[in-house]
């Protein structure tokens, strides 16, 4: 069982495309909206606040982020079929050299 979970929230449009890959089945309501929940371990958890400092997880453990990255993890569910995707999704999703300068050579 997850740690932690992100929620993505579906309009229709992308509750479609969720249908379309057959994972209606994962589909969830939360307060009367339709959602896929990825799980993630406590460790990917401490990478997406790490990435996205302003992130806010309620009482289940659960987030929403960003819509550029919400964006990216969705595609990346409907393209290997499962919710499951964390392990890979989040090296996609967390840059974690963002904000950083770079290093120069030592010599």
């Amino acid at each position: 069982m997850a740690d932690y979970w992100v929620n993505i929230f579906l309009n229709d449009e992308n509750l479609k495309k969720i249908e379309a890959a057959g994972l209606q089945g994962s589909v969830v309501d939360i307060d009367g909206k339709k959602a896929i929940q990825v799980p993630m371990t406590q460790k990917d958890q401490k990478k997406l606040v790490k990435g996205f400092t302003d992130l806010d997880f309620d009482g289940n453990n659960a987030c929403v982020l960003p819509a550029d990255a919400e964006e990216k993890l969705l595609n990346i569910v409907l393209e290997m079929k499962t919710p499951d995707v964390m392990k890979f999704a989040i090296m996609k999703i967390y840059n974690p050299l963002a904000g950083k300068a770079p290093r120069s050579a030592q010599r």
